[in-house]
């Protein structure tokens, strides 16, 4: 990924409030805000301008991650409109400095955005996916380089929508990919930096143990996995049909053996290093 000089200015002084963000040498600016400060979105000049909006926040009745990603040749008046929408809480917008954006590359930055969203998976999307719009090739290689700005400033603006699960690019912890077995089942993962991820292919116990009944959450998590289709019965186990993550090797370990666990001794390197071990040496 190229490197980046990123300028993030908090006109509050205040990192959850409303903040702009832009890069060196880029043309690009983006501007966030919760959905509680709207209206002093709405009021900045920038939104007379053409661009994409993500809107983020959580379904009413699961509670699972939602996203709207949106485009528009005059950003206010389509925001306006979403003032209805109940799931979402916070509001990213970009638009470029210099007016170059059209009408057919914000299109295209759409496109972009709900194809990579997607096939991510981290958020339910709101809307299907557009078709796009056709660009001359010069116009589509900038509109690449435009996008993977945005892929940038996205996380340094609180949003992991375009954060792979697994994040392969990530550097992973010493030993490699860690292992956690019980009763047949064998699961790999390894520590990101917002969790830790249990890989797609892995396998879990079916039957929850004894002492799931005294942490409900156990319960709670394997259930939502299963609802979700992340876990799904084969051959006497559940099956990871996705990458999935968790916020900390524990709760992992939980999800694969049905029953409290304490990730750092129940994760191991395939030489039979704990993670604890790893942690230590680190």
């Amino acid at each position: 990924m190229t490197t980046a000089t990123i300028t993030l200015f908090l006109p509050r002084g205040d990192a959850k409030s409303l903040r702009t963000a832009e890069i060196s040498n880029w043309t690009g600016k983006a501007i966030a805000a919760p959905r509680t400060e709207l209206d002093d979105l709405l009021a900045r000049e920038e939104l007379d301008k053409a661009g994409i909006y993500i809107l983020t926040g959580a379904d009413p009745i699961s509670g699972s991650p939602r996203a709207y990603i949106g485009e528009a040749e005059i950003i206010r008046e389509r925001l306006k409109q979403h003032k209805s929408k109940e799931f979402w809480v916070s509001a990213i917008v970009v638009i470029s400095k210099d007016e170059n954006l059209t009408k057919a590359h914000v299109r295209y930055l759409e496109n972009r955005l709900l194809s990579e969203a997607t096939e991510i998976g981290r958020f339910t999307l709101e809307q299907n996916q557009t078709g796009g719009s056709r660009l001359p090739e010069s116009d589509r290689a900038d509109m690449e380089v435009f996008f993977s700005r945005i892929r940038q400033l996205l996380p340094v603006l609180g949003s992991n929508l375009l954060i792979a699960v697994g994040q392969p690019e990530a550097k992973q912890q010493s030993g490699g990919i860690l292992f956690c077995r019980m009763k047949g089942a064998e699961a790999r993962g390894h520590r990101t930096p917002d969790g830790f991820v249990v890989l797609q292919g892995s396998t879990a116990v079916l039957q929850e143990r004894k002492s799931a009944n005294k942490w409900p959450y156990i319960l709670a998590l394997r259930r939502k996995l299963i609802t979700d289709g992340i876990l799904v019965e084969k051959d006497g186990f559940y099956l990871f049909t996705k990458d999935s993550e968790f916020t900390s090797p524990s709760a992992a370990a939980a999800v694969v053996e049905g029953g409290s666990a304490n990730g750092l001794i129940e994760w191991r390197t395939k030489d039979g290093k704990v993670l604890k071990e790893l942690d230590e040496q680190a």
